[in-house]
């Protein structure tokens, strides 16, 4: 019963570290898909200032804080990742731009240490998060109005390029050197995994 046990805890962990591997291992998100209550349908983005870093709302690892009384308007985030043309969720957060605040859910058909918390969102994110459901979202209003012959239609917004910083950079320096501890453990467990079944093999 116990044996068994392990052996389902193992491959779970094993599935949820091969997924974190195939996402760190890429840099970045492929897009994500906003929703709200005073959006009119879901936003779906791929600007590269929103996807390309896992600690782009917080940094997880850092900021957590308790639970505020009155965090104000939700706007949730679903971050998906794209393997062999399949949309796949990775995880899920709900940000709070008017307060600061983000609430990590958790990643989707797995966990980790930063599921169901509290965290004080990143104050340079606020600008990009609100310019990007404004022209996601006026941009079908813009395509709907006509437009006189004599005036030229506006070139569609220009999607705003990773940004160079520092912290901006340290993140990416930090998913690069994730891809590949996560993978070495991955493979530590399967060797674990195969030692263990053979010694219970020969019991």
């Amino acid at each position: 019963m116990f044996s068994r046990f392990r052996i389902a805890f193992g491959l779970a962990l094993l599935l949820t570290l091969a997924t974190a591997v195939t996402v760190f291992a890429k840099g970045s998100f492929s897009f994500i898909i906003i929703t709200g209550s005073n959006l009119k349908s879901e936003i779906r983005t791929t600007d590269p200032a929103l996807t390309t870093d896992f600690f782009t709302f917080a940094d997880f690892s850092r900021n957590r804080v308790d639970a505020p009384a009155n965090p104000g308007e939700a706007y949730e985030v679903t971050r998906y990742y794209i393997e062999n043309t399949r949309e796949s969720a990775f995880d899920q957060l709900h940000y709070y731009p008017d307060t600061g605040y983000v609430f990590y859910d958790g990643i989707v058909n797995g966990s980790s240490e930063y599921d169901g918390k509290w965290y004080k969102a990143d104050p340079e994110i606020k600008s990009v998060f609100e310019k990007a459901i404004s022209v996601e979202s006026a941009a079908p209003i813009i395509e709907a109005q006509p437009v006189p012959a004599e005036v030229e239609k506006p070139i569609a917004p220009v999607q705003p390029e990773t940004t160079t910083d520092g912290t901006q950079s340290i993140s990416s320096l930090l998913q690069k050197s994730l891809a590949p501890v996560l993978l070495a453990s991955a493979l530590a467990l399967v060797m674990l995994f195969v030692v263990w079944s053979r010694r219970a093999a020969t019991r």
